[in-house]
C-alpha cells in the first residue's frame, strides 16, 4: 500500500512539473535538441490536424489558425515578459 502511495506521489510530481514548465524539447539522432510546444497547445495543434485530416477544413485554414495562435502565443510570451521586467525595476 505504500509503495503505491509513493508511486502516486511521484506521478502527481510529476504533472505538476510538467504544467509548471515553460518549454519543452526532445532529443533527436540526427536533429538534435528539437523543442516542443507545451502540452495544451500541443494538443490545439494535434486537434486542428484532426479536424484537416477528416476533410471538416481544409489544409490551408488548418495552417492559418496554427500559424496565428503561434504568433499570438509569442507576442503574449514577449508583453509578459516586458511586464515582468518593467515590475522588476520597480
Amino acid at each position: 500500500m505504500a509503495q503505491r502511495t509513493s508511486e502516486a506521489q511521484s506521478h502527481s510530481d510529476a504533472v505538476q512539473r510538467v504544467q509548471a514548465a515553460h518549454s519543452f524539447a526532445v532529443q533527436l539522432p540526427i536533429l538534435g535538441r528539437v523543442p516542443l510546444p507545451r502540452p495544451e497547445q500541443l494538443a490545439f495543434f494535434a486537434a486542428i490536424g484532426l479536424l484537416a485530416a477528416v476533410e471538416i477544413i481544409e489544409w490551408p485554414v488548418a495552417l492559418t489558425i496554427a500559424a496565428g495562435h503561434v504568433l499570438i502565443t509569442d507576442q503574449h510570451n514577449r508583453a509578459v515578459q516586458e511586464i515582468g521586467e518593467a515590475l522588476e525595476g520597480v
